[in-house]
């Protein structure tokens, strides 16, 4: 099939996927409620999992959108999945570096010393794309800059000389777990999936949306944080002033919420800033100018449904903005606490086992 009428074909696809809804709200005369005060009305307790992949497999190059038939296949594949691994025997991989039986996720869901599927929560529905990823076309991220890249290498050779031959270990450490700074955000418990943007993860997929006339306010389930939208057009903030949700300003644009963010602060260590989270927005650059930018778009579509909508914009990471696109469905399931213990209590014994490999490499290179 030529490209012309593989595009057809995608477009198809999707009017056949989107025209049950449109047709259902043009049938029952649905419209977008309102609140007392006449702005759409978001409000409710969501969910936003899927195990629809953040970019496209290699495998399903060229195009956007599952069949009805693969989409019924894979969401079966998934509850035969979540049974086996709900029933599977508890295995001491840790030799392996937990590489047997892997699904997508990267873990395999009954390994000693891991979550077993249990406490996992991606769900058992597909969004009928074959990536959450929109733009570029390819369904992938885009490149990362040269600058960027030789920012990576750098900070991956220290890690190569904390965790390798001792003989490379520099006497003052390798600035890798030399400090609370150098781990990611999560283990800290500062921020995970709290946005931008609000990403599908392992688990705790909840989210509550409430709203005033001046304020949109969203409460995350994934540690604690609570994301506070102002309405009322006042101005960023001074770029130097950075937050890790960063600084955001919210509009209506008809029906849609738009949310522009800027002044997010990156993380100072690790590049890994939000565990299990393939952007990871907040990467370290080595920079300390403020290029990042975001744009989210919420749209509620039916009673029960809000379509989310992001860009990123950092030119100092990537070579062009990318965007994606996945549904938040309306649940009754409650948002619980997140108990988050490692930033609170296990850092120090983190650290201290660190300190204990140094030593002990270090004394058996002599």
């Amino acid at each position: 099939m030529d490209r012309g009428n593989l595009a057809a074909l995608s477009c198809v696809v999707a009017l056949v996927l989107l025209a049950p809804m449109m047709l259902a709200g043009q049938e029952s005369g649905w419209a977008v409620p309102r609140t007392p005060w006449g702005d759409p009305d978001l409000m409710g307790t969501y969910t936003n999992k899927t195990f629809t992949p953040l970019q496209r497999p290699p495998e399903l190059a060229g195009r956007e959108f599952l069949t009805a038939e693969e989409m019924a296949t894979l969401e079966q594949e998934r509850i035969a999945r979540n049974e086996r691994l709900l029933n599977a025997p508890r295995e001491d991989s840790s030799a392996g570096g937990r590489t047997s039986r892997r699904d997508h996720e990267g873990v395999n869901g009954s390994d000693v010393g891991f979550y077993n599927n249990f406490w996992l929560d991606w769900g058992t529905r597909t969004t009928g794309r074959t990536s959450i990823i929109i733009d570029p076309p390819d369904g992938r991220l885009p490149p990362e800059t040269p600058e960027f890249q030789r920012h990576q290498a750098r900070r991956e050779a220290e890690k190569r000389r904390s965790s390798g031959d001792p003989e490379t270990w520099p006497a003052s450490g390798s600035g890798y777990a030399d400090s609370w700074m150098d781990f990611q955000l999560n283990d800290r418990c500062i921020v995970w999936s709290a946005g931008p943007p609000m990403l599908p993860g392992p688990y705790n997929n909840t989210y509550v949306i409430a709203q005033t006339p001046d304020y949109v306010a969203i409460r995350v389930e994934m540690i604690h944080e609570t994301r506070i939208i102002p309405l009322d057009g006042r101005p960023h903030l001074p770029s130097h002033i950075r937050q890790y949700t960063g600084d955001m300003r919210g509009r209506w644009d008809g029906d849609t919420l738009v949310v522009e963010t800027t002044n997010i602060r990156r993380t100072e260590g690790d590049p890994g800033a939000q565990g299990n989270d393939q952007i990871l927005l907040r990467a370290s650059n080595g920079r300390t100018d403020d290029t990042i930018r975001t744009v989210e778009r919420l749209t509620r579509v039916d009673a029960d449904t809000i379509t989310y909508h992001f860009t990123i914009e950092d030119p100092s990471r990537w070579t062009r903005p990318f965007s994606g696109e996945y549904p938040f469905v309306r649940t009754d399931e409650d948002l619980f606490e997140y108990a988050c213990h490692e930033g609170n209590y296990s850092m120090s014994l983190m650290l201290s086992g660190q300190r204990a490999i140094e030593r002990q490499g270090r004394a058996s290179s002599r």
